[in-house]
């Protein structure tokens, strides 16, 4: 990532890691109090333009990363701190669905 941040800039950091590694039926999730971080938006972008399913996890306007992802979750919330708790739980559930369905639990 301090490459990446180095040689391109930190807006960049998680697209070039997509850029790399997504492939068409994974699955991106994207994580941003405001749903604005430049950084995260632009890993979204590529998502999208490789096939890979977008996810926002967002505070309560979604933000600009509303209008890129497939799928956006909003936190009811203005305040940072509950949006960020409520992003640590959503992330708990979506493994457990995950692990659930992967070995039929």
């Amino acid at each position: 990532m301090t490459a990446i941040g180095n040689d391109y800039g930190y807006e960049l950091v998680f697209a070039r890691q997509l850029e790399a590694l997504g492939r068409e039926g994974d699955v991106a999730i994207g994580i941003s109090t405001s749903g604005n971080s430049r950084n995260v938006l632009r890993a979204l972008e590529v998502a999208k333009a490789r096939s890979v399913y977008a996810v926002a996890l967002t505070g309560a306007s979604g933000g600009e990363m509303k209008d890129v992802a497939d799928c956006t979750i909003r936190i009811p919330s203005e305040e940072t701190p509950r949006i960020q708790e409520c992003h640590i739980l959503t992330g708990h559930i979506i493994c457990e669905i995950v692990e659930q369905v992967m070995f039929e639990l």
